[in-house]
C-alpha cells in the first residue's frame, strides 16, 4: 500500500511524504513556492480557476478543516466527516502574493450562500479562506469587508486557521484537464458560471 501511495504522490508531482494519509506541507510544492488554501465548493472548479492566476505554479485538490487524521472523497462528499473540499495553491512569491490570491478568490464563488455552492449542497461544500498567521488573517478579514461593501450583502464565507490538508485521490487532480467534456458539462449544469455572472457581473 505504501508503494502505491508513493506512486500516486509522484503522479501529482508531490514528494513521497504528501500521501493520502499524511498532510500536505508547504515544502511538498515546487521549490521556493508558498502554499495557500481556499475552499470554493467543488474542488475541480476551484482548481481550474486558480490555475489561471499569474504566479500559481501548482494546485492540489483535497480536504481540510476536519478532526479526522485522514480524509477521502466518499466520506467527505457524503458528509460523514467535517472536512471541507478545498484546494492547496502553490505560488511563486516573486510573481504574486497571498493578498492577490485572496482577492482573486472572491469572484469565483458565491460568498452569500451559507448552504454550499451552486448545486453542491452541505457544509463540506461551503466557502472558506484559511490563514497561516495573524497577518494573513488580517488580510482576509479586510478583503472580506471590502467584498461585503461591494456586494452590499452579508458575507458568510468562513475565515479559518489552516489545519492539516489532505490531498484528494489522483482521479480528482486536474480533473478539468483530464475530463474536459465532463467537467464543462458539470460546471454548466451546476449553474456555477450563470450564478457568478449574476452576482459579480463585470467584476469577474
Amino acid at each position: 500500500m505504501r508503494a502505491l501511495l508513493s506512486a500516486a504522490a509522484l503522479l501529482l508531482g508531490l514528494s513521497s511524504t504528501a500521501l493520502a494519509n499524511e498532510p500536505l506541507r508547504e515544502t511538498d510544492g515546487p521549490q521556493g513556492s508558498q502554499m495557500a488554501v481556499f475552499a470554493g465548493g467543488c474542488f475541480w472548479c476551484t482548481e481550474a480557476d486558480f490555475d489561471k492566476e499569474k504566479g500559481v505554479l501548482q494546485t492540489v485538490s483535497g480536504y481540510i478543516a476536519g478532526e479526522a487524521e485522514t480524509a477521502n472523497y466518499e466520506a467527505v462528499s457524503s458528509g460523514r466527516t467535517d472536512h471541507i473540499e478545498a484546494v492547496a495553491v502553490f505560488y511563486d512569491p516573486a510573481q504574486t502574493d497571498f493578498r492577490t490570491l485572496v482577492d482573486a478568490f472572491w469572484p469565483t464563488v458565491d460568498p452569500v450562500d451559507a448552504g454550499g455552492q451552486f448545486c453542491d449542497r452541505g457544509p463540506q461544500y461551503r466557502t472558506a479562506l484559511f490563514y497561516g498567521n495573524a497577518q494573513q488573517k488580517e488580510m482576509i478579514e479586510r478583503s472580506r469587508e471590502a467584498v461585503a461593501g461591494r456586494l452590499e450583502k452579508p458575507i458568510v464565507t468562513d475565515v479559518l486557521p489552516q489545519t492539516p490538508f489532505y490531498a484528494a485521490e489522483d482521479y480528482h487532480q486536474n480533473y478539468y484537464e483530464k475530463n474536459p467534456l465532463r467537467y464543462r458539462y458539470y460546471r454548466t449544469t451546476c449553474g456555477r458560471d450563470a450564478r457568478l455572472d449574476e452576482l459579480w457581473g463585470e467584476q469577474r
